[in-house]
C-alpha cells in the first residue's frame, strides 16, 4: 500500500485527486531516471502538450476546480486567470503555459481546471495546467541542462530528463523562480 502525500488530502467543494499514486517504474519509459530512492515529483502537461514536473516538497496542494471558482481580475495580465479562495487565503492563479512563454492559452471552457498550489516561505500561487499525469520518483542525478527551450522559459527550469524511447523531454520546473519572478509585476 502506497501512502499519499499530504497535499493530495483535504476536504471541501473542490475535487481532490486521491487517485494520483506513485507510478509503477516498470511502466515508465524514463526507467533510467526513475528511482524509488530519488525524489517524489508531480508530473503534468501544459496546453502545448509539453510535460513538466514539480518537486513534491514545494507543492501545497493539487486541486481540480470549476472555472467559476476562479475570480477574473479586470485589466490584469493575461498570465493571470484570476484569484482563488484557498481555505480562507486569497491566492493568484496563473496560466502556467503562458507564464512560461507558450502561445497556447489554457482552456478554461471546461468543467474543471487542474491547479497546483505551489509555496515558498509565505508565498503561495496557483498554477493552472492542462492535465495532471500523476506522481513519480525521479532521480535528479540524471537531470540534464535544458536544451532547445525559449528564453522566456529557461529561467524557470532546473533541467530536464530525456526519454530516449520517445525522444521527448520531461522538464523540471523551479517553483521558487516562478514565485519570485519579476514577471508578476508587469
Amino acid at each position: 500500500m502506497v501512502s499519499k502525500p499530504d497535499f493530495l488530502s483535504g476536504s471541501g467543494q473542490d475535487q481532490y485527486r486521491p487517485e494520483l499514486q506513485l507510478e509503477n517504474p516498470d511502466s515508465d519509459s524514463l526507467a533510467q531516471a526513475i528511482d524509488p530512492k530519488g525524489e517524489l515529483h508531480l508530473r503534468f502537461y501544459i496546453p502545448s502538450h509539453q510535460e513538466f514536473a514539480l518537486p513534491a516538497t514545494g507543492i501545497r496542494e493539487v486541486i481540480e476546480l470549476s472555472p467559476d471558482r476562479i475570480t477574473p481580475i479586470p485589466n490584469a495580465s493575461p498570465l493571470l486567470l484570476g484569484t482563488l479562495n484557498l481555505r480562507g487565503r486569497l491566492i493568484w492563479v496563473a496560466d502556467l503555459g503562458q507564464f512560461l512563454g507558450e502561445m497556447t492559452p489554457l482552456n478554461t471552457d471546461r468543467s474543471e481546471i487542474p491547479v497546483i498550489a505551489v509555496e515558498d516561505q509565505d508565498i503561495i500561487v496557483g498554477l493552472g495546467v492542462d492535465q495532471i499525469c500523476g506522481m513519480g520518483w525521479l532521480d535528479v542525478q540524471y537531470l540534464m541542462p535544458p536544451t532547445n527551450v525559449p528564453d522566456t522559459m529557461a529561467p524557470f527550469l532546473r533541467g530536464e530528463w530525456l526519454d530516449t524511447e520517445s525522444n521527448k523531454y520531461l522538464r523540471l520546473i523551479d517553483q521558487t523562480a516562478i514565485l519570485r519572478s519579476a514577471r508578476w509585476a508587469g
